[in-house]
């Protein structure tokens, strides 16, 4: 089955503990027999609204594989004091495009446009 799984990391976090909580994330999926096909970092980005006291977060996409035990992921994403919010939604093929997220970054004008 295929995965897209968004998950925000406080801001307070530095990159370095982003990418550090990303690679435990990958670590589970590829112990719970899952492959990751796109991981997109997409920044420090405004929330739409405030989440545990915090008003901007660190996005993160990947797009997966798992058999099973999505649960599990789940599990790990709630106990994580790092991660404010999480989606995992089930999609019928995996895109190897850039997520919306990024391309909007890409079509965005210079200022001196």
């Amino acid at each position: 089955m295929f995965y897209e799984v968004v998950f925000i990391v406080r801001q307070e976090a530095s990159t370095s503990h982003v990418e550090a909580v990303t690679n435990e994330v990958t670590d589970l999926i590829k112990n719970l027999g899952g492959e990751i096909a796109k991981t997109e970092f997409c920044g420090l980005r405004t929330l739409a609204y405030p989440i545990k006291k915090s008003r901007k977060g660190y996005y993160v996409l990947l797009n997966i594989s798992l058999p099973s035990k999505v649960n599990e992921l789940e599990r790990l994403f709630r106990l994580h004091e790092d991660v404010i919010r999480f989606m995992i939604i089930r999609v019928d093929e995996l895109d190897n495009k850039p997520s919306a997220l990024m391309r909007r970054e890409r079509e965005k004008p210079s200022k001196g446009e």
